[in-house]
């Protein structure tokens, strides 16, 4: 590792940042799992941001799963993708003052369905995003005393408001990966259940649900890190060319 840590408040919210030595040539937003670390100390990753030249910002959100509702652990007032869009997404322009199109979206787990349901939400500023062992069926845990039981009023509701049923009908983000492991079974259906639903609608997306590699753990996420940085890296300088 060659870059440097530091940590900031972001509207009263703890972020951590990363930057690679030299001028960095695009963002990368990480979203954290539900356990909550962040990517600092992560050599796997650290080494690929330094490689690829991308500033890596971790914002802190509880296990709120990044939804759009107000998760009381996070925030009474703001939800998880309020503070993303109006807080730490500006960062990247006043801090770096990077051009549009060239920050993505990344998580892993419960982070992974919140990148990719975003990018899907946004599309316009978020035109890449990756998801690693992405939690995106996160209804299914609905009731088992996790915040979602106080955001949602029902797992319908829940339901409602996973990524698959946010895949916008036009205008969706061109550069989305997800991959997960086989034996990771608790989120692998999901998974798997979002392919089917892009290659329906004719969505190009680019997956792996068959490398195995430790199931739904940091050896699993840690080695799945070159491809997903590396996915990032392309779909982000895809985009610098096409606003030549």
């Amino acid at each position: 590792m060659n870059g440097t840590w530091s940590a900031i408040t972001l509207a009263g919210k703890p972020v951590e940042i990363y930057e690679p030595p030299g001028n960095p040539r695009f963002g990368a937003l990480f979203l954290h799992p539900y356990s909550l670390e962040t990517l600092r100390g992560r050599a796997a990753y650290t080494n690929l941001l330094d490689k690829y030249n991308m500033v890596c910002v971790c914002p802190h959100a509880q296990r709120s799963w990044w939804a759009d509702r107000v998760c009381a652990e996070f925030d009474t007032k703001v939800t998880p993708e309020k503070h993303l869009l109006e807080n730490v997404l500006p960062l990247f322009l006043e801090r770096w003052a990077f051009p549009a199109r060239s920050i993505g979206v990344f998580g892993i787990s419960m982070g992974g369905q919140g990148a990719v349901r975003l990018a899907f939400r946004h599309p316009q500023l978020f035109p890449v995003c990756a998801g690693i062992a992405s939690a995106f069926d996160f209804h299914e845990v609905y009731g088992q005393g996790t915040p979602l039981d106080e955001m949602y009023d029902s797992k319908e509701h829940c339901r409602q408001d996973t990524a698959i049923l946010q895949i916008p009908s036009n205008h969706y983000p061109p550069h989305i990966y997800f991959c997960i492991d086989p034996d990771d079974e608790p989120w692998h259906r999901g998974n798997d259940r979002l392919h089917e639903k892009l290659a329906a609608l004719g969505v190009p997306h680019t997956h792996d649900l068959a490398t195995q590699a430790g199931g739904h753990s940091w050896q699993y996420f840690d080695h799945m890190a070159e491809p997903a940085l590396r996915f990032l890296y392309e779909g982000l300088s895809a985009e610098s060319r096409r606003l030549l």
